[in-house]
């Protein structure tokens, strides 16, 4: 395969957003005829470069190649005349037209200058069955199944004359049979010399269906390879960027007996799953002592941050139950989560985070007096006390309490977040890559203050995607995958590479 011209290719490809590169000097193939993986974190650059090559971002330096010629492509319609499509995990489909109009949607044949619809049909059951799919051409799209409509818009770009398929987490809301007729139809695809991009996090997937990976992290290029020559947990081991070494976990001195008491139990939540097998929790079983710091490790879509929510009432449980201090609960909200104890710092900072434009006093206070509602004032003399006191605490730099927090580094405006939470007097704290994106030296101080809090009698729930920040900051690390806690085991226990293969592949052996 590698001695043929690639299909498309992209060289030196930057792509900039202000000062930071979402990809920085890239290189990436497609061959005709195979299935291509792109792998990567949560910021790897995986969305920028599918966006580089369809048409929705131009790129700030390199070149994109199509059958070894230079192309540009200004908008996505540019990029499907030149028989590059996308579907993408959020079908972009209208549920109220017809299957066929979905289909042939700005293609209509028309008579007369009147679309017709006896030749729209002909024509789209043309392309079905083309896919091998009995799917009646006149029944209104919005009543069928996701994974049909997931067809549909394959259906869809195969009309167009398709050379390069893009598939952006196409399994994500599919069960068992329905992944096994995608892929039948991707196999068909590929049989007739289409180059498919296939974005996924479950590994077990992309080894049955794909020829190639790429792999990206933080905006650079780790390597291409071929799937059959690599193991499962060196891919893993390249997305997350670890070295293979005898780290072994920082231990913080417990302040509690192996023995203390549990505050908060977990047993067969599930949650996030709907009708799927590929997404959400499913039968978790945790426990939170007093004073106890337990880490969440796993992949991307490992099921990590939907068992965090499910924790702290912004998930609904779908089975299964809870209790704090041997009482059961039902959180139903996250409000009703934070009268019990339990707050939530969200991964997703951006829209439940940090609110830019308020200062740093409003954004310590917020969260407090939302709690006590519209009639329960906090004096202004109070707030400010508050927020200085929790400004100290946490060492947030500068100290001004009038300053916008948007304009506060990332590693302070992180501090700031904690300070809110903690500003309403938690049992529990559940952390979500609380030190995503922030520098070396702000992540130690995060990690120390969450040590900190837990020896002063805070629970915390932890989570990162950095294996090394995971052992060094928790007592017990639980670890997931494809939505199952599948061992629990005291982190002083493991090293990186012991975490790494556990994370990667528990049940399996590979040679």
């Amino acid at each position: 395969m590698d001695e043929a011209r690639p299909l498309l290719e992209l060289t030196g490809a930057t792509v900039r957003f202000g000062a930071d590169a979402a990809l920085d000097d890239v290189s990436f193939r497609m061959f005709a005829g195979e299935v291509h993986s792109l792998m990567g974190e949560n910021g790897a650059g995986k969305s920028t470069l599918i966006k580089a090559v369809t048409g929705v971002l131009a790129l700030d330096a390199g070149t994109l190649l199509l059958d070894g010629e230079p192309v540009s492509f200004a908008t996505p319609h540019d990029a499907q005349r030149a028989g590059i499509s996308t579907v993408y995990q959020e079908i972009e489909l209208l549920p109220n037209l017809s299957v066929a109009e979905n289909i042939l949607l700005g293609r209509e044949p028309r008579s007369h200058g009147v679309v017709s619809q006896r030749r729209m049909r002909e024509r789209a059951k043309e392309v079905l069955a083309d896919l091998g799919l009995d799917i009646d051409p006149a029944s209104i799209l919005g009543t069928h199944s996701v994974a049909v409509q997931q067809l549909v818009a394959i259906a869809r770009a195969i009309s167009t004359e398709v050379r390069v398929l893009v598939l952006d987490e196409p399994t994500s809301s599919l069960d068992l049979d329905e992944v096994g007729e995608l892929f039948r139809i991707i196999r068909e695809l590929k049989a007739r010399g289409v180059a498919i991009l296939f974005i996924s996090h479950f590994l077990d997937q992309v080894y049955e269906i794909c020829d190639r990976v790429t792999v990206l992290r933080d905006g650079k290029l780790v390597g291409e390879y071929l799937t059959r020559q690599l193991l499962r947990i060196d891919l893993v081991h390249k997305m997350l960027g670890h070295d293979v070494s005898d780290f072994k976990a920082r231990q913080r001195e417990p302040v509690t007996a192996p023995n203390a008491p549990v505050f908060l139990s977990a047993r067969g939540v599930t949650a996030g799953r709907g009708h799927t097998a590929a997404r959400g929790i499913a039968a978790a079983d945790l426990d939170l002592g007093e004073a106890e710091i337990v880490g969440l490790a796993g992949l991307l879509g490992s099921g990590r941050t939907e068992l965090a929510r499910a924790l702290t009432g912004a998930t609904s449980l779908d089975a299964g139950i809870i209790r704090i201090e041997g009482r059961q609960v039902h959180l139903d909200s996250p409000r009703k989560a934070m009268s019990l104890g339990v707050v939530y710092s969200s991964e997703n900072r951006r829209a439940e985070g940090i609110l830019a434009e308020l200062s740093v006093l409003e954004n310590i206070t917020l969260a407090l007096q939302a709690h006590r509602g519209v009639f329960r004032r906090i004096r202004p003399a109070r707030q400010r006390e508050l927020a200085q006191s929790w400004v100290e605490a946490l060492d947030v730099r500068p100290a001004d309490l009038d300053r916008p927090a948007g304009s506060l580094s990332g590693g302070n405006q992180q501090k700031v977040l904690l300070a809110r939470l903690l500003a309403l007097s938690p049992r529990v704290l559940v952390l979500d890559e609380p030190t995503r994106g922030i520098d070396v030296g702000a992540k130690v101080d995060i990690q120390n203050l969450v040590g900190e809090l837990a020896d002063n009698g805070l629970s915390v729930v932890f989570i990162s995607a950095e294996l090394e920040e995971v052992l060094r900051v928790g007592d017990r690390v639980a670890i997931l995958r494809d939505g199952r806690i599948v061992e629990t085991l005291h982190a002083s226990d493991m090293t990186v590479d012991s975490l790494l293969a556990l994370v990667a592949q528990p049940d399996e052996q590979e040679g």
